[in-house]
């Protein structure tokens, strides 16, 4: 008789297919848990960097870099009128060469051609952002984005009639110092993270010095403003700017704890924004407040810095009054809670 060779019958194919299936909805979530802790890690070792680059700013110059240097009783001469701090720390996160092309005496995008503006600087940039992108204009290449934002304080954030600064620890033409920092280095942020291409509104009415207490409130203190918000991701331009010394590019404020939804909808669209009164360096008399809300694409919270080095991740769910509180330099506040 002619041997028969063994075969798999059609209930034994659908089995192995379903058995394989399983393994691999079983296998995909732990592949992205893997992918995500390692891009958490990343980004606290970023952060790490940005904070041993602070330090070796302020031990070089005595002091911590300024958000920006803006004029006092009148407006810049250009729109992008003053480097970040990010560009000033530069020559200390191994990007000294593009440092060297950095001319701090004129505005940023004034140098597009030197291509600095538009470099990516890896540092700068969460391995979990989803829009890790240059920023076009005009279908050129304009300017990179940044997803660490520095510690510019509650609400106020610069009066240009007076040069008044917020009580954060990154303000317009600040030479801040380690003892400037009251409430302690370990209980003073730093920095933490941002998204990039957060839609914004800017320039409307003074909305006064009260902090908002809801994040619904935003949206009628927007009214009237500038919004830099459409359906294209090129349209929501905040944090874009890596160069740019203003705080809805180069910061956040702490009006809102980690993640917060700050609700706008304009055009039959709803927005997640960020607010800023008035671009610092626009005017010679209005104030900026500021409700620049850190984020991430980390689950459950955000990675933040703290002045004296250390990175730690706090939680959404953390107290409005505790993460206020870590963002002012000399508010005599006590951090009960842990973050």
């Amino acid at each position: 008789m002619p041997s028969r060779r063994p075969a798999f019958t059609l209930i034994e194919l659908l089995v192995v297919i379903a058995i394989i299936a399983v393994l691999i909805a079983l296998l995909v979530p732990a592949v992205q848990k893997v992918r995500e802790a390692a891009a958490r890690t990343q980004c606290q070792n970023n952060l790490k960097q940005i904070g041993l680059a602070l330090h070796n700013f302020q031990g070089t110059f005595n002091y911590y870099p300024p958000s920006m240097l803006a004029p006092v009783g009148s407006t810049f001469a250009a729109n992008n009128g003053s480097w970040s701090p990010q560009a000033r720390i530069l020559a200390y996160i191994e990007q000294g060469n593009a440092g060297v092309l950095v001319n701090l005496e004129t505005a940023w995008d004034s140098q597009i051609a030197t291509g600095v503006p538009t470099t990516r600087i890896p540092v700068y940039m969460c391995p979990s952002e989803v829009n890790d992108r240059v920023r076009t204009n005009g279908g050129n290449p304009f300017v990179y984005p940044h997803t660490y934002g520095f510690n510019s304080g509650t609400w106020f954030v610069f009066d240009p009639a007076n040069g008044a600064g917020g009580d954060g620890v990154f303000f317009p033409n600040a030479k801040l110092r380690p003892l400037s920092i009251v409430d302690g280095m370990s209980n003073t942020l730093g920095a933490a993270e941002v998204k990039a291409f957060t839609p914004y509104v800017r320039n409307t009415a003074d909305p006064g010095a009260a902090v908002p207490t809801s994040a619904s409130a935003i949206a009628g203190l927007a009214a009237g403003g500038q919004a830099k918000l459409g359906a294209t991701t090129n349209d929501n331009t905040g944090h874009t700017e890596w160069p740019d010394g203003r705080v809805h590019h180069m910061g956040f404020t702490t009006v809102f704890p980690p993640n917060t939804v700050v609700p706008y909808s304009a055009s039959g669209i709803n927005y997640d924004i960020d607010y800023n009164s008035r671009q610092e360096g626009s005017s010679a008399t209005a104030k900026t407040y500021a409700a620049i809300t850190s984020r991430s694409y980390h689950v459950g919270g955000v990675n933040t810095l703290l002045m004296d080095g250390s990175v730690r991740n706090v939680s959404n769910s953390i107290s409005q009054t505790t993460w206020r509180s870590l963002g002012t330099r000399a508010g005599s506040e006590v951090i009960a809670e842990e973050f």
